[in-house]
């Protein structure tokens, strides 16, 4: 009796090892994945930036030139030996002034995402581009907006008319012969009368110039204002018969970005006789182009220089941009409208921040404009 007992002690001993060796296992690898889960990495994202891009807005002013015929243009050879005096009416708008200036934005085509201990010494610019990395005053872009004007003013009505220079009736009253009813005065008639006024206003001139030399004019000041008022007449009367020229300036601006691989021209804005300076949705004008020409070997040089044989290489996401050179054309048709020659983020060379410059040893900042690197020096 007393060995069986001893056997079932033995057995339950046992059993109760054979628990312990199949669950230590189990709490083991608990274990291990908890002491993992402890002593993980800090940082497993990131901070996402972007590089900058450029963009150009154009300044433009505008100038219409609006004819109004005058009501006796049929007669002014006849009567005036004014030869091919405009009978239509017309309206026409030139490009009288262009100024080019640029900006930069974040680029969508280059954004990254600095990871690992380096993205807690990023600086970022307000627009959230690159600025610096292990700086303690990045530099900043001063944020501002402005408005583009795009639209024309609606035209003043000054007032003016042809009747007012013309003292000749239209209605004169009748007579005998015809049972004195009014008659209408003709076209012709009044355009005669108009004439006559222009041919009495230039002997009057003559006239006064005359006692001018003569020495019998008694005021100096006199005679100035009298041969102003006659020759400001004589201009009036004239404009019945070569017609009115006025002359309306207005001011636009128009933003334009190129992309990062953009070769051919691309339309701006338009110009349109009636509506004036409007935008390249637009198609009722005809189109001002905007062209850029990189400089192509300064880009192959850099290409070369920015290829990295180091296998990490960008592996911590941290890019730069050396930015490339390009001509700016802007033309209107075959004429020439303005020109620049200036720097263009977006058509330079993005490549990795060499992994050796993140160890915290170094201070680096980049221009916020362009994502070139600014300067690099040890803390």
């Amino acid at each position: 009796m007393e060995m069986i007992s001893k056997r079932n002690k033995w057995m339950k001993f046992l059993v109760l090892l054979l628990a312990v060796m199949i669950l230590s296992p189990a709490f083991a690898q608990k274990k291990k994945k908890d002491d993992e889960e402890t002593i993980s990495p800090a940082f497993v994202e990131g901070v996402t930036y972007a590089l900058p891009r450029t963009g150009f807005r154009v300044h433009v002013e505008a100038m219409r030139e609006k004819f109004v015929p005058g009501p006796y243009a049929a007669f002014a050879e006849q009567l005036l030996g004014i030869q091919n005096a405009k009978t239509r009416a017309y309206s026409k708008w030139s490009v009288v002034g262009i100024k080019i200036e640029t900006f930069s934005e974040p680029d969508p085509e280059q954004v990254h995402k600095a990871i690992g201990e380096v993205a807690s010494m990023l600086s970022l610019s307000s627009n959230g581009c690159l600025a610096g990395i292990n700086v303690s005053a990045p530099v900043e872009i001063p944020m501002s907006v402005q408005t583009n004007k795009t639209f024309q003013k609606p035209d003043i009505d000054d007032g003016f008319s042809f009747d007012y220079f013309s003292d000749t009736p239209f209605v004169i009253a009748g007579d005998s012969t015809n049972g004195f009813r009014p008659t209408r005065v003709s076209a012709e008639q009044k355009a005669a009368e108009a004439a006559k006024r222009i041919l009495n206003s230039r002997m009057n001139q003559y006239e006064l110039a005359t006692l001018r030399i003569d020495g019998d004019y008694p005021d100096g000041k006199a005679y100035e204002v009298s041969l102003e008022e006659m020759q400001r007449t004589e201009q009036n009367y004239i404009k019945l018969f070569v017609g009115r020229t006025t002359y309306k300036t207005e001011s636009y601006s128009f933003d334009y970005v190129p992309g990062s691989k953009e070769k051919n021209a691309s339309v701006i804005f338009r110009i349109s006789d009636e509506n004036g300076v409007v935008p390249a949705s637009d198609l009722s004008g005809k189109p001002v182009m905007i062209e850029f020409e990189p400089d192509d070997a300064l880009q192959a040089q850099y290409q070369k220089k920015a290829s990295s044989e180091n296998p990490n290489a960008g592996s911590q996401g941290i890019f730069y941009r050396m930015p490339a050179v390009a001509n700016v054309k802007i033309t209107y048709g075959l004429n020439p409208l303005a020109s620049a020659r200036t720097t263009v983020a977006q058509f330079g060379v993005v490549a990795p921040l060499p992994e050796e410059f993140l160890n915290g040893i170094y201070s680096i900042s980049f221009h916020p404009e362009t994502g070139a690197i600014k300067s690099v020096s040890t803390k």
